[in-house]
């Protein structure tokens, strides 16, 4: 239960779902992690609270990961209440399925700012709070970056776009060893695939039938392999995509 013993991470996007569960896996391996959330604050509170009660450090930090001002100021704040960070990861986002002929510029770059932008932003942060011994940078991405879903071409596009951030920054940070990796859940059954109606639904059924594995994902799935990224064990893998999707082709 120590594999990142010593390491302080910055969450984004933690107050439930994959980066709740993100949060809580890498503070019960040793991690200090700042729970980054938006607007949920009794979700990042509880996150934290869960942390705690099991013998971990954590601390609520609100912050808009599409602005610079409050992404400077979640480290500032990481830095100050947990030590320097050496992990990130980048979770925050948000998504909607449109058929084209509803596609908007609002909903682009709404969807481009949190899920692009963010992840930028936040990089570029951590890459100057790391120390000499450098870090992981961990981008949650999805398997819809590599495939062809229906109504999905502005979520679509961010996460493949996310893809290019991880290598580029995988190539531009590696001589400061600094990791940087993509992580792509395929269906993970969270507070936003049950608001949006998909567990229960016909496409929730087809992604289970098109599934080896033959189940829905869950938080801890991905945290699990956020786990391994985060730590010394993942020393020799950057600029990697790994996909936790049960198998889905």
């Amino acid at each position: 239960m120590s594999k990142l013993k010593g390491k302080v991470a910055v969450v984004t996007g933690a107050s439930k779902g994959i980066g709740a569960g993100i949060a809580r896996a890498l503070a019960a391996e040793g991690a200090a992690v700042a729970v980054n959330y938006a607007s949920s604050r009794a979700g990042a509170d509880k996150v934290v609270a869960d942390i705690e009660k099991a013998g971990g450090k954590a601390v609520a930090i609100q912050g808009d990961m599409s602005k610079t001002d409050d992404v400077a100021r979640l480290f500032a704040e990481t830095k100050q209440a947990l030590g320097t960070p050496n992990v990130l990861v980048n979770n925050a986002g948000v998504f909607q399925f449109d058929p084209l002929e509803n596609v908007n510029t609002d909903e682009f770059h709404r969807q481009f700012n949190t899920n692009v932008l963010g992840p930028i932003l936040a990089a570029k942060e951590a890459a100057a709070y790391f120390d000499k011994d450098g870090g992981s940078i961990i981008n949650v991405s999805s398997i819809v970056s590599t495939r062809a879903f229906p109504q999905s071409v502005v979520y679509s596009a961010t996460k493949g776009a996310l893809d290019s951030v991880t290598r580029v920054l995988a190539a531009e940070l590696g001589p400061r060893n600094i990791r940087v990796n993509t992580l792509a859940p395929g269906m993970i059954e969270t507070e936003g695939t049950h608001t949006a109606g998909i567990i229960g639904s016909d496409f929730e059924a087809h992604a289970k039938a098109g599934t080896p594995l033959g189940r829905i994902g869950q938080p801890d799935d991905i945290a699990k392999i956020a786990v391994f990224l985060a730590s010394d064990e993942s020393g020799w893998v950057s600029g990697e995509r790994i996909e936790g999707a049960g198998g889905h082709p």
